[in-house]
């Protein structure tokens, strides 16, 4: 059992506390200058702060207390803990940011903002997904919301940033920054994939033929990567399948795929992404 001051949590708080700082670098840096939007909570504080003039640090309290008093019965006691001081962190570092220290903005600029605030809010997000916490906001209505219903957490997300993002529509009144402000979406959700994932340059590849044995010598001789052949019952006939399952470097599948189509064109291939590998022998 975790408790507050245990290695495992002080390592959750040094993620938490890392990627606090990026988020509040993105807002404050090149989203808030540019006057962009991000998804969660932090955007939709950052268009009531282009209304009101209201802190951004503020606004996103105001904004995540109740969520918090709403969700905190289908999160863990550690996992609440952790959610509320990620979410003071960023308030305190967004307006320390601002009222304390006045940093200037990096840069403004649509494009770039967007590209470098999305690459922040990604890094802050990684951290803070590793910390085992959330920003807030959207995270915690997704749970609730999947928990009562068919839908996932990330569709739910998805929902609340379009619906954040269209209403900056009609508050910022410029089309050319709502573009912006999804790319810049997109960005973050990319950057995210590939810190908690890592950027791995392979496929996972199924191979169902008849010419297992031909394709065990040719895979090994061609490509050299080690494998696993997989028994199996066809779904309508009954009979017996085999298939291969490797996993395959990215610049080596046009070999592969010229080997299937030269030994076996009847040879059914499937690929996919990689997205993460465990263990020995990759």
């Amino acid at each position: 059992m975790n408790t507050f001051f245990s290695i495992h949590e002080l390592k959750n708080y040094a993620f938490i506390i890392v990627g606090s700082v990026f988020l509040a670098l993105a807002v404050v840096g090149f989203f808030a200058p540019s006057e962009l939007i991000t998804g969660g909570t932090a955007g939709l504080a950052l268009l009531i702060h282009y209304i009101t003039n209201l802190t951004i640090g503020s606004i996103i309290v105001l904004i995540n207390l109740p969520l918090i008093l709403l969700g905190i019965k289908f999160l863990g006691k550690m996992f609440a803990v952790r959610t509320i001081i990620t979410i003071i962190l960023i308030s305190v570092f967004i307006d320390f940011l601002t009222q304390i220290i006045h940093l200037k903005p990096f840069i403004i600029d649509d494009a770039l903002g967007a590209i470098f605030g999305g690459i922040c809010v990604g890094i802050g997000l990684a951290f803070i997904i590793k910390g085992e916490s959330t920003a807030g906001g959207s995270t915690i209505l997704a749970k609730i919301i999947s928990s009562k219903t068919e839908l996932k957490p990330g569709q739910v997300i998805l929902v609340i940033d379009s619906m954040i993002i269209f209403s900056s529509l009609f508050i910022l009144e410029d089309t050319g920054k709502v573009l912006w402000s999804i790319i810049s979406i997109y960005i973050t959700a990319k950057v995210i994939d590939v810190m908690l994932t890592g950027n791995l340059n392979k496929k996972v590849v199924y191979l169902v033929t008849q010419k297992t044995d031909l394709f065990k010598e040719l895979i090994r001789n061609e490509l050299g990567p080690q494998g696993t052949i997989i028994k199996g019952d066809g779904l309508f006939d009954n009979e017996d399948k085999k298939m291969i399952l490797i996993v395959v470097k990215v610049d080596k599948l046009q070999k592969l795929r010229e080997l299937v189509k030269k030994n076996d064109p009847e040879g059914f291939l499937i690929i996919t992404e990689a997205t993460e590998m465990l263990g020995r022998g990759h």
